[in-house]
């Protein structure tokens, strides 16, 4: 039995990236932009796009999706982000889906990621498969602060084919999202009542780089894969340092 689906994408200030991904969307039969009050271009162009605009206050990233995925006019949806866009492989994949009907209550992607403009292929980021194809009636995003997931009540499929991640342009670009997220971290860690120990902070950054270069592979993208390395290291070290920061009864 074929299917309709929803796409769904939240966004704030992504007048960059939204033209990009909505014009990716053909295979979707509405396109569903929940903005959380931008104040540059994006909702004019995803209007001028044919996406249907809802305005709504920020509640945390699985939140908002889940908002998101609520508002929606058919149960299918995909859940995209703003700096992603769907490949002309997944593109069909989903047509196939589409007309033959759902074999799975939701799908996990591969995520293909550009960074400091090239696809990197290794250093732990590929295939990096999230669920992002799914009824909302079986399933639901979590995760409280970030690296929010989908859940899914059911049996779970695995398209093939890449959704296509646009990362970060420059490390001036990577440093500044680093700030924001690692503070996001940092008070999940404080909420769980992890401790962190000077060990931790020492030995963790040195790890993260170690495995992320040398085991993942990430010698192998090159340039671009020495950096990832050391900003993982470095977003490990900033979100643990926040976090004791952070902490109950720290003085500073």
């Amino acid at each position: 039995m074929s299917i309709k689906i929803s796409a769904a994408i939240i966004t704030f200030n992504e007048e960059r990236n939204i033209a990009r991904v909505i014009e990716s969307l053909r295979c979707c039969d509405e396109i569903l932009v929940l903005d959380s009050g931008s104040n540059d271009r994006t909702v004019e162009i995803a209007t001028n796009l044919g996406a249907r605009v809802v305005e709504a206050s920020w509640h945390g990233y699985a939140a908002q999706k889940n908002i998101a995925a609520e508002l929606a006019t058919h149960d299918w949806i995909l859940s995209l982000d703003a700096d992603e866009s769907l490949s002309e492989a997944l593109e069909a994949e989903i047509w196939h889906i589409k007309k033959s009907g759902p074999q799975y209550d939701g799908y996990t992607v591969p995520r293909l990621a550009q960074y400091l403009g090239k696809w990197i292929l290794h250093s732990g980021w590929h295939p990096d498969r999230k669920v992002r194809l799914f009824d909302r009636r079986k399933a639901k995003w979590i995760g409280e602060f970030v690296h929010e997931s989908v859940i899914v009540t059911g049996r779970v499929g695995h398209l093939q084919s890449n959704l296509l991640h646009f990362t970060c342009d420059s490390l001036s670009e990577h440093l500044r999202s680093m700030d924001s997220y690692t503070t996001l971290a940092a008070q999940e860690i404080v909420a769980r009542g992890t401790t962190i120990s000077l060990s931790l902070l020492l030995f963790d950054p040195m790890w993260t780089f170690f495995r992320t270069y040398v085991l993942k592979g990430g010698f192998l993208d090159g340039v671009e894969g020495l950096a990832i390395a050391y900003m993982a290291a470095t977003y490990n070290f900033v979100k643990y340092a926040k976090a004791r920061d952070m902490s109950p009864g720290r003085k500073s």
